[in-house]
């Protein structure tokens, strides 16, 4: 190499040394810092009225209130994660299938949803059970009996259960939609109150037709309880800080923890609705990841 090249290579790299020199930093993100809990000795819980209302929420809140000595803060409603979203709840229950649920966590607001118990449903129908349904543990048999002695069945017009009696209707066999295929477009109250005037067999969640026969009288009866298809899962959501969010998240994870606790998912299963002995609670920790369940 001549000495000319050696000069034009040593200025090169001087100025390219220069540039670097004088060339901006590049820029990094400094992450928010995390707002401290609006009220951290306390956990908020905002829960869909089912989890209330059948009595195992509180149940378990009083637990761990006694055991932690940790004051516990419970909302009901329907609009759960909007409470989360303005920054009123640390941890949400609602069920996995809530219209919010999987916006709430795909937007970054809340942490994977866990399983932490599953609710009843029943098949209600008249005490005189004209199809012979009453005790059966198959779902799918309960729907071939109704079909076949064409027995009154109501179709509930919810989003869930229409969706199962979907699933029932194609698991007989699909059979002709005739007189006994009752679709008022009727849902919840108006569909079970419906069934009773109809002497027919209908579909609901265990909780709310309780609630409804508080006030008012049906001549239904839960008569099949017992196949999983009835059962639906809940779950609970750890609210992320952040904004106005300014959760207390340990305490939410506190709380979390313990609901999938061996001994809290045993209590799950002891609560039972006021004058039933049936199961009407089923503990669904360890639909979880194993790593997330307690090492026993």
């Amino acid at each position: 190499m001549s000495g000319i090249d050696r000069r034009d290579l040593l200025k090169a790299g001087a100025l390219a040394s220069l540039a670097a020199a004088c060339s901006p930093e590049p820029a990094t993100s400094v992450p928010a810092p995390t707002p401290a809990p609006a009220e951290p000795s306390v956990v908020r819980i905002a829960s869909v009225k089912t989890a209330v209302e059948g009595g195992v929420l509180p149940a378990l809140i009083d637990r761990f209130t006694k055991r932690t000595g940790t004051p516990v803060r419970l909302t009901t409603g329907t609009a759960v994660y909007d409470h989360a979203r303005q920054g009123k709840a640390d941890l949400v229950i609602s069920h996995y299938g809530h219209h919010d649920t999987e916006r709430f966590v795909t937007e970054g607001l809340g942490e994977w949803p866990r399983m932490i118990f599953a609710n009843q449903m029943a098949l209600f129908g008249p005490a005189s059970d004209p199809a012979g349904v009453r005790g059966l543990e198959d779902l799918a048999e309960a729907f071939r009996r109704i079909a076949s002695t064409q027995s009154p069945y109501v179709l509930n017009d919810q989003n869930g259960v229409r969706y199962l009696t979907e699933i029932l209707w194609n698991a007989i066999g699909r059979p002709e939609r005739g007189a006994w295929w009752l679709d008022p477009k009727l849902a919840k109250d108006a569909a079970l109150v419906h069934a009773s005037e109809r002497g027919a067999y209908a579909l609901w969640g265990l909780t709310p037709f309780l609630r409804l026969g508080a006030y008012r009288s049906l001549e239904l009866e839960p008569l099949v309880v017992a196949d999983p298809m009835l059962q639906r899962m809940m779950c609970s959501v750890v609210v992320k800080p952040g904004g106005e969010r300014r959760t207390n998240v340990a305490g939410a994870l506190a709380f979390q923890a313990d609901l999938l606790s061996p001994e809290s998912q045993a209590a799950i299963r002891a609560v039972r609705y006021p004058g039933k002995q049936a199961v009407s609670w089923l503990p669904a920790g360890r639909h979880n990841c194993s790593d997330l369940l307690p090492k026993v």
